[in-house]
């Protein structure tokens, strides 16, 4: 079992930013799914855990290794799929993945070209090796992506927003991949879309201004707004009047209309009606909550 303990974690940039403040989480096997919004401080979790940025305080050990004070020892067990990739060298997959599993230490060449061969054929890429990575679509760049996370066998793989930009199929697909790899290593899934979570993470934690404002599994943190979610459709003038009147956690524009879904322990008044809460639910109820208490 492999174990990642993340202990009262800080991180302020030379300008003054908290990108992170004072997080604690402890992570084992599995897929686990760290749900914010943009400039929540997801990217710079994700770095600090890769050992790509140092932390202003706190403490990463993987398997009982301190991450901060011995990088090498992490990234050789690390695969990382970072949010945006760069520049890709105008040479064949096949080409470049052989170069990056050299660089993650598969010395030896049959090892290589056995290991390659396979994640290519893994990733659904295999019928392209010789093309160009730069010549790739989004959805195939990503496969790529998770291709050479995956070289040389990591116990501990991060991705960061992986499924932005993908068509929904491309997405299944790229989401069903991390399923199988993440049975019997960490998969961190830094992500905004709500739906990934809720489909593939038994754990799951929310982050909000740099900080974990809750977390647990997301079927049981759903049930805990069992009979508390109301929805109404309202004309988009009257939205401010029941934001004053209610607890608003969110709009959604149907048919021009505006549906209104509200947090209460009984039915607000006339016209609105219970229903069965989701985990994006439960998702704008914690930031509607955590931002009244800030």
């Amino acid at each position: 079992m492999n174990t990642l303990i993340i202990e009262n974690l800080s991180k302020t940039y030379p300008n003054g930013v908290k990108a992170l403040d004072g997080i604690n989480l402890k992570i084992t096997n599995g897929m686990f799914g760290l749900l914010g919004a943009n400039g929540a401080g997801k990217s710079s979790l994700m770095r600090t855990i890769a050992s790509l940025q140092e932390p202003s305080t706190g403490s990463v050990f993987f398997n009982e290794q301190d991450i901060i004070a011995n990088p090498q020892e992490v990234r050789k067990q690390l695969g990382y799929l970072p949010q945006e990739f760069g520049v890709y060298p105008k040479i064949s997959a096949e080409k470049l993945l052989n170069h990056m599993a050299v660089l993650k230490g598969v010395i030896h060449k049959n090892d290589r070209k056995e290991q390659v061969t396979a994640l290519l054929q893994q990733v659904n890429l295999y019928q392209h090796r010789k093309k160009a990575v730069y010549t790739f679509s989004g959805g195939m760049r990503q496969r790529f992506g998770i291709a050479q996370a995956l070289l040389a066998n990591p116990k501990l793989i991060i991705v960061d927003e992986p499924t932005a930009g993908l068509d929904p199929e491309e997405s299944n697909r790229f989401l069903n991949l991390l399923s199988e790899i993440g049975e019997n290593v960490i998969v961190i899934l830094s992500t905004h879309i709500v739906e990934d979570v809720r489909d593939l993470c038994p754990e799951m934690a929310i982050l909000s201004n740099g900080k974990i404002i809750t977390q647990g599994n997301p079927t049981e943190l759903v049930n805990t707004l069992e009979g508390k979610i109301w929805s109404k459709i309202i004309y988009k003038k009257d939205l401010q009047a029941y934001k004053s009147s209610f607890d608003v956690i969110s709009t959604k524009l149907v048919a021009g209309k505006t549906q209104i879904r509200v947090l209460s322990n009984a039915r607000p008044e006339e016209g609105f009606e219970l229903i069965t809460a989701n985990l994006e639910d439960f998702y704008f109820t914690t930031l509607f909550k955590n931002k009244l208490n800030s």
